[in-house]
């Protein structure tokens, strides 16, 4: 009888590594993977594409993390990238430790070499010990040595990766795994998936009871919605709670769209006398970072006091003291106070709504001249003014955005009425995040996809236009050129002859690329060419590419943030001598002449 069974096991169907890992994820409700293939990888590829896994295959690592970080802040299930050991791996620890900055879950697997060689550090082939590496850059770094280990592997960095503050998490999968094997039977018995990944964490109602009261005895109050808050997926009761209340509220980028951008109670167009006013900030998924001058300082009221709801209990009290922590998932806690309103009579006072409306018109009207008047060549404000009329009539186009000016200025023109429909650099405010992110919202949704660069930013990550062609993706790229880092008119302050380190191309047709790979491209310098040219590229639903011609005087150092620069850089001419210079396009070239 024991021979039987001895035969009986050895004769029986095996399965390896490879296919195991992708059984869990599929089982998982994983059915997506971005990468870029290689040693020892290639094969894991193509068996997750047999078996039902769409595989986007990238031209960078990095780009293809970025693709996976989009698809988890859309859909909050983590976004899967591959990667190929050492150098391909470390190409992608920068979206993964990005990935966890912004929120957004994100599992990154890499193949690995052998261990036993890497371990003595023999010179094996990419030897590199690649989850120490990967340990300050994610929420945790795992190895599966033994395959019959992977369905645990799975189910603990999706949980990482979705539960609390979601974030990135790092698999490494060794060759000697990938090829180990064993009883195909009993490997699918042990499969399962994860239950709840995510759940709900419901705050004390003392905390909620505070904040409210503190809310109620409020003169200024003011609501900052992050992306946090988009990611978050309780639009509703968001919405309720700041219409029931009547608080005005402040939209960071990417929470932009939770509440249409013309709704009247945004603070968007008076967003410095806001929060130079206000006696009471609530914060919604988000943060006291830089981007919000860590709660203190000249862009602050002195006495404010903040109520922050947060998951994540050491994220309070991070730069400044916080009056009521509310420790939970955003959903329970705004049906909590939802529910509170009854207890709690919480409005702003039309003394502080008018305060805020009359800056809102002002700003608005002096902001609104910029986006419409005609200049030849264009400026940010006025091609952005011509973008924002095609996104006007077309809500569910998903927005994808980076640079420095473009980015900036994209953000406070262009406005959003959906949720979840633009992506930008986030909280780590890095470039070349921007192509990826349009990949991966295109792959999520099926939805078009404008995806807005500035041309140095562009040049981080350009190269995955021939993927968006490969899949015949609806993205619309567009460059507003402007000829540099910033902008364009630095010189060589070394007289070497050399191009300044902040110089681009200002003539360069970036709309080239994408013809080289099928797509379609597009030149423009006007506002109209702008509009009808943007207006059809959306209607094609197919991979496109828009180069707008600027002037190269147009921006200024480092956006918004150049309090971050310890040293400005000063351009060869100033502000008011750049508008004395001649400069006209001709036959498809930037002509600029001396000042008048």
């Amino acid at each position: 009888m024991a021979t039987t069974t001895a035969t009986t096991q050895a004769t029986a169907p095996l399965t390896d590594g490879a296919h195991y890992l992708v059984a869990a994820l599929l089982k998982n409700g994983i059915d997506k993977m971005y990468g870029v293939v290689g040693i020892p990888v290639t094969d894991f590829a193509r068996i997750a594409q047999a078996e039902g896994i769409r595989y986007i295959g990238m031209r960078h690592e990095a780009d293809a993390g970025n693709a996976a970080a989009a698809q988890g802040f859309l859909t909050g299930k983590p976004g899967v990238f591959l990667t190929v050991s050492a150098p391909g791996f470390l190409n992608g620890l920068a979206p993964l430790k990005e990935a966890t900055e912004n929120g957004f879950p994100v599992i990154m697997i890499s193949g690995e070499s052998s261990r036993s060689t890497v371990d003595l550090y023999e010179g094996q082939y990419e030897g590199l010990d690649q989850r120490a590496y990967a340990v300050p850059f994610c929420k945790a770094s795992y190895r599966i040595d033994n395959m019959e280990d992977i369905p645990l592997g799975v189910a603990r960095a999706i949980r990482t990766a979705c539960s609390g503050r979601p974030g990135g998490v790092y698999i490494s999968m060794p060759d000697t795994m990938i090829g180990q094997t064993m009883n195909a039977a009993a490997a699918e018995a042990a499969l399962y998936a994860v239950n709840d990944p995510a759940l709900a964490m419901i705050p004390s109602q003392e905390s909620v009871d505070a904040a409210l009261q503190l809310l109620a005895n409020a003169k200024n109050p003011l609501i900052f919605l992050g992306k946090g808050a988009a990611y978050a997926q309780c639009d509703e009761e968001i919405q309720s709670f700041v219409h029931k209340t009547g608080i005005p509220y402040q939209p960071m980028s990417m929470a932009k769209g939770l509440l249409p951008d013309d709704d009247p109670q945004s603070t968007a167009s008076c967003r410095g006398l806001a929060m130079r006013t206000a006696d009471v900030v609530l914060l919604i998924g988000a943060r006291l970072n830089w981007m919000l001058n860590f709660g203190k300082g000249k862009h602050w009221n002195q006495d404010v006091k903040f109520i922050q709801i947060d998951i994540d209990p050491t994220e309070i009290d991070n730069s400044r003291y916080i009056e009521c922590p509310v420790i939970g998932d955003i959903k329970s806690t705004m049906k909590l106070f939802n529910e509170g309103l009854s207890k709690y009579d919480i409005h702003a006072s039309k003394e502080w709504i008018d305060l805020l409306a009359q800056d809102t018109a002002k700003n608005n009207a002096r902001f609104g001249a910029k986006t419409q008047e005609e200049t030849q060549p264009l400026n940010h404000y006025n091609a952005l003014g011509a973008v924002k009329k095609v996104m006007d009539k077309n809500h569910d186009v998903i927005l994808v955005n980076e640079g420095a000016n473009t980015l900036d200025d994209c953000r406070d023109i262009v406005d959003m009425y959906l949720p979840r429909h633009r992506l930008d650099c986030g909280t780590w405010g890095v470039m070349g995040v921007g192509t990826g992110y349009a990949i991966g919202a295109a792959v999520t949704t099926g939805k078009s996809v404008l995806s807005i660069h500035g041309d140095s930013a562009f040049g981080f990550d350009g190269m995955e236009v021939e993927t968006a062609c490969r899949f015949n993706l609806p993205i619309t790229f567009m460059v507003l050129n402007n000829g540099g880092i910033y902008r364009g008119d630095f010189e060589d302050l070394g007289k070497s002859g050399d191009p300044s380190p902040l110089t681009l191309d200002a003539t360069a047709h970036y709309e080239k690329m994408i013809e080289a790979f099928g797509g379609t491209g597009y030149f423009a310098t006007t506002m109209d060419e702008v509009e009808s040219m943007l207006t059809e590229a959306l209607a094609s639903k197919k991979p496109c590419f828009i180069n707008v011609q600027l002037s190269v005087h147009a921006g200024v150092e480092s956006g918004h943030i150049s309090d971050l620069n310890p040293i400005p850089v000063v351009g060869p001419l100033s502000h008011s001598e750049c508008v004395d210079l001649n400069e006209e396009v001709v036959d498809g070239k930037l002509v600029q002449t001396q000042a008048k």
